[in-house]
């Protein structure tokens, strides 16, 4: 091992130590169990092997890091509008967990309440996966989830959220939006879907998770080219409107991940305590529903 090796190993190990040690919701995360609860026929991908997770296997995941709560996000890969996974891990809970879902544009009022009372608090649009034109005739749905006290989880990349943004604006629905927008690094802080996204964090109803960069990273870990764009984040939200997550299991990875090098990255991007805490807790708990 070298030199420079050798001290970052040992900063990681400083890093995970201290962020193990801190309360955490992770924000974004999925459970996929593909024996209990298969897959759609129709379903163009069929998560497998590495990439599946139970709700077992993620809350030994939960116990080994400390993560307190979590979010778990319905994904479209494998069960697309398909909730029951989702809601049976919900049930296994404890009240340490909540749901965003996957619905058809016309889900009913009382279908949304339905899912609200198993634990859900919000509806997936992810236009990374079907495109930003399959959900340009939805005022109607954010209207009401908006009505229902209910959120909007959006997942968008490049510029696509500047097609969105007049939307949402117009919806008066609050907005986890993941991954910190996906920007493309090269096309550096001034690219127009990062400045919708930085613009968003004005109507103090939008909020952004600071995961998922091995989607959009060039680098590889620990992913140098994106510290500008949480930095750019963390200033314009400020701590009160940043969440953490892991995006376990990792669908779709190009390299292997594990949770202990994403928390080694919160504590290197959030080198302050205080303002760690309010992205790993006390914000996730307030926008999330849960009790601090």
């Amino acid at each position: 091992m070298t030199a420079d090796a050798g001290r970052f190993d040992a900063r990681m190990r400083q890093d995970v130590a201290r962020v193990l040690s801190e309360s955490k919701v992770d924000c974004h995360c999925h459970v996929l169990d593909p024996r209990r609860f298969p897959y759609g026929e129709a379903t163009p991908y069929r998560p497998a092997g590495q990439e599946i997770g139970t709700a077992e296997q993620y809350a030994q995941v939960r116990a080994a890091y400390g993560i307190d709560r979590a979010l778990l996000v319905g994904p479209n890969s494998g069960y697309e509008q398909d909730n029951r996974c989702l809601l049976d891990a919900l049930g296994q809970g404890d009240g340490r967990l909540r749901g965003i879902a996957v619905v058809p544009h016309d889900v009913s009022d009382a279908d949304l309440v339905r899912l609200g009372s198993a634990g859900v608090i919000g509806v997936a649009f992810n236009a990374t996966y079907h495109g930003v034109d399959y959900y340009r005739d939805t005022a109607g749905l954010l209207a009401r989830l908006a009505a229902l006290d209910m959120c909007l989880s959006l997942q968008v990349e490049g510029d696509q959220l500047v097609a969105f943004a007049p939307l949402l604006e117009r919806s008066g629905v609050r907005v986890l939006v993941d991954h910190c927008g996906r920007p493309a690094p090269e096309a550096g802080l001034a690219q127009p879907g990062f400045r919708a996204l930085l613009a968003l964090a004005a109507t103090k109803r939008a909020f952004v998770k600071l995961s998922g960069y091995a989607k959009f990273a060039r680098a590889p870990y620990p992913y140098d080219d994106v510290r500008p764009y949480v930095e750019a984040l963390l200033d314009a939200f400020t701590p009160d409107g940043c969440l953490w997550a892991t995006d376990w299991p990792f669908l779709r990875a190009h390299a292997r991940l594990d949770v202990g090098p994403l928390l080694a990255l919160v504590h290197r991007f959030v080198p302050d305590a205080a303002a760690r805490r309010r992205v790993l807790w006390q914000t996730p708990c307030r926008v999330l529903g849960f009790s601090p």
